[in-house]
């Protein structure tokens, strides 16, 4: 467009490409709607993961620019959110309370329109996907700083329900106060791992406050809602939700502050090209067995991203081990892998196969 266009001019053009937009995504929107009848038709699910991964990367591959294609993704997500929403409600639990890192992860990977539902516990995010309350659940299972999640692969020992995919979310914690003034804080409050997050911060500048731990970040917000002299640490969805001023940004200790999470379900995922596989397998603590149980894979070169382990609860001196490992349990060499590892475990069981965070 030539540059001496007026402001004006610019705006209207900028609207007519709005209304254009705005034209196509009813125009998509019907057709969501057919697919969705044929769907019901032909009794099939009508949420397919991989049709939105085909779509993310078939735009993102095609996208000349200007725009960036994280932007795009952001967009299309809410575009294909709301689709979904069109062809049959999606209900989602997570751990609540609303305005958590929880509820940050699962809005970054469901959008908006899906039907998110807050639980008070892992166990109970667990519960509703197993009784079909919800099509899907998303749990935190480790922190960049602060390590494992433990409740959450406790819980994989009892159930039978499926990894289908990973988020990973950048944690920023926000100091949030009714007058956002340093000098009216008497008290902060927040959940445990944040207030470790953010300790060296804390100690520099609000030294000899008292710290108090309360359940979740929203707990603490809500708090600080309520009283000028409490100021929590939460995210800028908590200081939005509950009408709180920023006393500072981002007071993490550590730059690179990563929660992942795990999106649960009862499908197992298809492949995607770029995977992950979870595992988890119970041994006798013996001589030898760390090594005879990773030999299966560190013979087929495959890659083990992360080991953990936890004692079994029924049973001393007797340990469970959770690994993720690069591909898909699909491919060969780890179906082999697998079976391998099976002579030397006590158990072993898939906890998933499902795309790699972007």
């Amino acid at each position: 467009m030539d540059s001496k266009h007026s402001l004006k001019e610019l705006r209207e053009a900028i609207d007519a490409v709005d209304d254009r937009i705005l034209d196509l995504l009813n125009e998509r929107a019907r057709f969501v709607l057919e697919v969705g009848r044929l769907k019901s038709a032909e009794k099939k699910e009508f949420h397919v993961p991989s049709r939105e991964r085909q779509i993310y990367e078939r735009l993102t591959a095609a996208n000349p620019g200007p725009f960036p294609n994280d932007g795009l993704r952001s967009v299309f997500r809410e575009i294909i959110s709301a689709s979904l929403a069109l062809e049959a409600p999606m209900k989602v639990a997570f751990l609540g309370p609303k305005a958590t890192f929880s509820h940050l992860a699962t809005m970054q990977h469901f959008g908006f329109s899906a039907e998110l539902v807050p639980q008070k516990s892992i166990p109970a995010v667990f519960e509703e996907v197993e009784k079909g309350n919800a099509l899907y659940g998303v749990v935190p299972v480790e922190n960049s700083t602060e390590g494992v999640v433990s409740y959450t692969l406790d819980m994989f020992m009892e159930s039978s329900l499926k990894i289908n995919a990973e988020v990973l979310l950048e944690v920023h914690h926000d100091l949030l106060s009714l007058t956002g003034q340093m000098g009216d804080i008497k008290k902060v409050y927040s959940h445990p791992q944040p207030i470790a997050q953010c300790k060296k911060w804390l100690e520099e500048n609000l030294p000899g406050v008292p710290l108090v731990d309360v359940a979740s970040t929203a707990v603490a917000a809500q708090i600080a809602s309520e009283d000028k002299s409490v100021a929590a640490i939460a995210s800028e969805l908590a200081g939005t939700m509950y009408d709180l001023k920023v006393v500072r940004k981002r007071i993490e200790d550590q730059v690179n502050n990563f929660t992942r999470f795990l999106v649960i379900g009862k499908k197992v995922s298809d492949r995607s090209g770029d995977d992950k596989t979870s595992l988890m397998f119970a041994v006798k603590d013996e001589v030898g067995i760390l090594y005879r149980m990773l030999e299966p894979f560190a013979k087929r070169e495959v890659n083990l991203s992360k080991i953990e382990s936890r004692p079994m609860k029924k049973k001393a001196w007797e340990y469970v081990f959770f690994v993720d490992l690069l591909g898909h349990v699909s491919e060969p060499k780890i179906a082999e892998a697998v079976e391998e590892l099976k002579h030397c475990c006590q158990f072993v069981k898939v906890l998933g196969s499902y795309p790699k965070a972007k």
